[in-house]
């Protein structure tokens, strides 16, 4: 279930100092602009910004789901692109490198009035972006990504908006919660990759989503927001119901040969479209999660 949070901008009061690009007014801000605090302090941002580049999912989700859809994105894969969830319109952003390597060049190259990036990833380039443009940083990616919503709906000057976005998704997970029988039992999303297995837990985007719906997921000794397994410890995974992400659901093999050679043990799995449930973060991704969870539960018998 989403907390109840106070928007991250606020929480980083107390730890924010003098405006880091050198751009807010004494005054709190010029004509047309306003002060977003953030993790590296405080910027002055216009209040109505139209050529905006975001340098994370959850960034390029929310976004476009305010319907600010932005001019420049970084995307995980540049072979994959921007995730087809977000739609034709998002589909045609100019992709500025990597979400670990933005292009600094093709950045400056659309001549953004915000950028959007974060603490943890892109630190050492944060005086490069502010000298293109006013540049807000949300501290972490592994932050729960409602607040991390909240922050950027606040540096779009949306925060209602975003704040009614994330209300939308917790109403839908209570009612897919009421519909379906799902009340005690465990769920637990798997990624292969690498030779390992990937849990996803709670604090995960997928696996919040999960127990926002009525699930609980199995206790394990998380790093972070997910663990890793090896296939010879496959039976940590087990669960009630156990979704494998892939990139092609129909692909006859995407499911490991570690998990089908134990179908026993995972009665109830089904093979799910990576592009939303790792990658869709925010609250398009959200409700297209939620989408796939409930046609997965309507097919179900426990």
């Amino acid at each position: 279930m989403i907390a109840v949070v106070a928007s991250a901008s606020t929480l980083l009061l107390a730890c924010s100092g003098d405006d880091s690009d050198g751009s807010a007014s004494a005054d709190g801000g010029a004509s047309g602009s306003r002060d977003v605090e953030h993790a590296r302090g405080v910027s002055n941002v216009p209040d109505e910004p139209e050529q905006i580049v975001v340098l994370e999912p959850v960034q390029l989700d929310t976004a476009v789901a305010l319907d600010v859809v932005p001019v420049g994105t970084t995307v995980l894969s540049e072979e994959t692109g921007v995730p087809g969830y977000l739609g034709d319109e998002a589909a045609a952003i100019e992709m500025v490198g990597t979400v670990p390597e933005p292009d600094i060049e093709e950045i400056a190259s659309l001549e953004p009035d915000l950028i959007i990036g974060t603490e943890t990833r892109h630190s050492a380039l944060y005086d490069q972006l502010s000298d293109i443009a006013p540049t807000v940083f949300m501290p972490s990616q592994a932050d729960p990504w409602p607040e991390n919503v909240r922050l950027v709906g606040d540096a779009l000057n949306k925060a209602d908006e975003a704040e009614a976005l994330l209300e939308e998704y917790q109403a839908r997970c209570d009612d897919i919660a009421a519909e379906f029988d799902v009340e005690g039992r465990t769920a637990q999303l798997i990624r292969p990759r690498d030779g390992v297995l990937s849990l996803y837990g709670p604090t995960s985007f997928a696996g919040s989503t999960l127990e926002c719906a009525g699930f609980s997921t199995p206790e394990h000794d998380w790093e972070d927001i997910s663990v890793d397994v090896s296939p010879e410890r496959v039976l940590q995974a087990t669960a009630d119901l156990v979704l494998v992400t892939a990139v092609d659901p129909d692909d006859p093999n995407a499911v490991p040969e570690s998990i089908t050679g134990n179908a026993s043990s995972f009665e109830n799995l089904h093979v799910v479209d990576q592009s939303f449930w790792i990658t869709g973060v925010g609250p398009l991704g959200g409700q297209t999660v939620l989408d796939d969870l409930e046609r997965i539960l309507r097919e179900t018998t426990w």
